[in-house]
């Protein structure tokens, strides 16, 4: 598979995850982007033996958007770094269910049930906070859907997905956590169309945009 990149020097690699490709290998035999982009390494630089490619945060099989990849350790451990104190930003665009108007804050807390892999709503677990702002609604049969600029201030598991069903506004065709209706999986309306960080090495303030969610 190509992967399209958007920026690479010798610290990072940013590229956009398809849907249908997970963020690293989980022990099934989907193509992952650790291990395209490690390959892509070994082959435009002729490297010998293993290539080390740091992870620094993750997307949903199909969720796609925008990544950073840490070439060194050091960019790793800074890139790390801004993760934990929240300087990275995330934005999202998603189809809701339902209509929304204006903007607001969505504050919990989530859990994650391993079993299921769900987050739910609880009133003990990991602080979860976004803020979305409605962009347009439109009429699907008898239904509305509401297009949503999402920024992601925390990064929980299934976050958007949860937080937007416990006010019962699910993702469009997001059966697991409450849809009405079927979608097939590569349609899933969620894309991470926005990433700024700065960069680790030079301190500059990078971001990158790529918008394909169609509403």
């Amino acid at each position: 598979m190509m992967i399209e990149l958007l920026y690479e020097d010798n610290q990072i690699i940013v590229a956009y995850k398809p849907k249908g490709v997970l963020s690293q290998a989980d022990g099934s035999d989907k193509e992952d982007m650790l291990t395209l982009l490690k390959a892509y390494i070994k082959e435009k630089y002729h490297k010998a033996g293993n290539v080390y490619l740091g992870l620094v945060h993750r997307l949903d099989l199909f969720t796609s958007g925008i990544m950073v990849f840490a070439r060194t350790s050091k960019a790793a451990s800074r890139l790390g770094e801004q993760v934990k104190n929240r300087l990275i930003e995330k934005k999202y665009h998603a189809i809701i269910e339902g209509e929304l108007t204006g903007s607001a804050t969505l504050q919990c807390l989530l859990t994650k049930n391993e079993k299921e892999k769900k987050a739910y709503v609880t009133s003990k677990g990991q602080e979860a906070i976004l803020e979305y702002q409605v962009l347009s609604t439109k009429q699907y049969k008898e239904n509305t859907l509401t297009l949503v600029d999402i920024t992601l201030k925390t990064g929980r598991f299934h976050q958007i997905r949860a937080q937007f069903s416990s006010i019962g506004h699910p993702l469009f065709g997001d059966i697991k956590y409450g849809s009405q209706f079927h979608m097939d999986a590569f349609d899933f309306p969620l894309e991470a169309y926005h990433l700024g960080f700065y960069h680790p090495v030079t301190k500059k303030w990078l971001t990158f945009e790529k918008n394909t969610l169609k509403f």
